[in-house]
């Protein structure tokens, strides 16, 4: 390893980097907590109470009914769902059942899942009936090869006087159901004895998440995640928490289909067995109310979540006396905006880093410090670093310089999902994991990113990859050269925008274009502005430079 530090004298996680996470499966993670917590809080949704033993009784009914309808080992199902109830029940079920999940951004656009279901071979999805899902789902059910759509109510999991208060007075947010055999409600596939065929897993091989990132080139690859990448990732995040998830209550506002809040908010919560305060999306009163409502003692975020907090007229009343830790990932932190989190709540905010190919996380600062600002701390237990030669990563960045990052360890991906060249490009031939960021470690092993390899732009948390945005420029007629760069966004970290030529006779402003391409784009995609140039710059060759473009406009 070409670093200048020792784990056994310069680690500072409460736990010892050197540790074995034997093989473990997901449901056998849920089953022992099942066990040793029972009648315990496992979901507060909206204030409605979920026990561990009521959890496990929806799982297992979500695992026969699936089985009854012939999904099993070799099975992809996939989740098109907020942080609901019916998440945690299909996602355990899926995969009790023998099956891989597939989660899916409740933000893509109708073409987006399609082409991700048809990639995953996807069988059966899980949604629900709220307008802003059940008609993309049903559109992708007609226009692809998914056989079932499962479909909640939202409805059904709030309080009883929540519930009819939904019923009544946001009817427009609920899509009715079509009259479809391939259509079936949440509580029909669920109508069983809940006493699923036993599944053998294999923890080490067997897929349980195919994870869609994006890549280099911005097209989308799903990671292939095994148990063991999953739970191991869960275990190693619970180590490294001075008081390993003792009386936990996580605020979970993070979208459950992020790798992020999968391994932070649900596995790991589900392993220690604590309790996830869920809400369906956020919102900054209502993540306020809930912490003080809860008691929390984690909250999981993204930079921007915490800005949004900070900026709420609630901020003032809310009892922040129980928010042990924060947990702050998915784009760099400022350090203004940290320090002023902690003044205002007494909380501890670290920063960390992880990638879906790592199953979540990589590094973090120690909870209980020292915390080095701009750094992404120091590696989970058992995660191996190494830094490579930016031109050759066949070699180690020189001594002393940066180069780009490189992991091995229990949660690194089995692989990209029909993606045997992607596989080339992402590990090296003795099998690190190559990040595409750059990095640099100091003498006590601390990790600062200092600057990317990948065009990725880091939106509130979300990857938003140019390409994309920019195939969809090219569609209309005037443009004729497009960049697409991440630029300063004090709200987000970064946001889009977009740098246009236009073709021979056309004229057409960047305010026109912005109204024309924001529509076609996931929320998280749009651009804040596109500005019309008379030339773009080019490398010797010809080519674009985006590296040239970038130095110029964002510094």
């Amino acid at each position: 390893m070409n670093s200048p530090f020792s784990w056994s004298t310069d680690y500072r996680h409460p736990t010892p980097w050197d540790q074995d996470f034997p093989p473990l499966s997901l449901p056998d993670m849920l089953a022992a907590s099942v066990a040793r917590k029972g009648d315990a809080p496992m979901l507060d949704f909206m204030g409605r109470h979920f026990s561990y033993r009521e959890v496990a009784d929806g799982v297992a009914r979500v695992a026969r009914g699936l089985q009854q309808r012939g999904i099993g080992k070799g099975s992809r199902v996939g989740l098109f769902l907020p942080n609901v109830p019916h998440y945690v029940a299909a996602y355990y079920g899926a995969l009790a059942a023998g099956a891989t999940v597939v989660n899916f951004s409740p933000l893509y656009t109708v073409a987006e899942l399609e082409a991700q279901v048809e990639d995953s071979g996807t069988d059966l999805l899980f949604t629900i009936s709220a307008a802003a899902l059940l008609p993309t789902a049903l559109a992708v059910l007609d226009g692809s090869s998914l056989r079932q759509l499962v479909v909640g109510s939202v409805a059904g999991g709030l309080p009883a006087a929540k519930s009819v208060l939904y019923r009544l007075f946001k009817r427009r947010e609920v899509a009715a159901l079509p009259d479809d055999p391939r259509v079936i409600r949440f509580s029909a596939l669920t109508d069983n004895d809940g006493r699923p065929d036993p599944i053998a897993i294999d923890a080490e091989k067997d897929i349980a998440l195919i994870q869609y990132t994006g890549g280099t080139t911005g097209t989308p690859k799903g990671a292939k995640l095994s148990h063991q990448n999953l739970t191991a990732n869960a275990r190693q995040v619970n180590v490294i928490d001075p008081d390993h998830g003792a009386d936990d209550r996580i605020l979970g506002v993070l979208p459950f289909f992020h790798v992020f809040a999968n391994t932070c908010v649900l596995n790991r919560t589900v392993l220690n067995g604590g309790m996830i305060a869920m809400l369906p999306r956020f919102d900054a009163k209502q993540a306020l109310d809930a912490i003080t409502r809860t008691k929390a003692t984690a909250l999981p975020g993204v930079p921007t979540m915490y800005q949004a907090l900070l900026d709420h007229p609630d901020l003032a009343k809310t009892d922040f006396s129980s928010l042990r830790v924060c947990i702050s990932g998915g784009a760099p932190m400022p350090a203004e905006l940290r320090e002023k989190f902690i003044a205002a709540t007494g909380a501890s905010l670290v920063e960390g880093y992880g990638l879906t190919e790592s199953s979540g996380v990589v590094a973090t600062n120690p909870y209980d410090g020292p915390v080095k600002a701009g750094t992404i701390g120091q590696p989970i237990p058992a995660t191996h670093i190494r830094l490579l030669d930016k031109e050759d990563p066949d070699k180690d960045a020189p001594a002393g310089e940066p180069g780009e990052l490189a992991v091995k360890g229990p949660q690194i991906m089995q692989g990209y999902w029909n993606r045997p060249e992607a596989d080339s490009d992402s590990f090296t031939a003795d099998g690190w994991l190559r990040t595409g960021d750059v990095a640099a470690i100091d003498a006590e092993g601390y990790i600062r990113i200092v600057d990317r390899l990948k065009d990725m732009i880091a939106v509130g948390g979300f990857k938003v990859y140019p390409s994309v945005i920019e195939a969809h420029l090219h569609q209309h007629p005037a443009v004729k050269e497009a960049i697409v760069l991440g630029v300063p966004d004090a709200y987000r970290g970064e946001s889009p925008k977009a740098f246009v030529t236009l073709e021979d006779g056309y004229e057409i402003s960047g305010e026109a274009l912005a109204a024309w391409l924001n529509p076609q784009l996931g929320k998280h995609e749009r651009v804040s502005a596109i500005e019309v140039r008379a030339a773009l710059p080019k490398t010797m060759i010809g080519k674009l430079d985006r590296k040239a473009l970038r130095a110029e406009a964002v510094g």
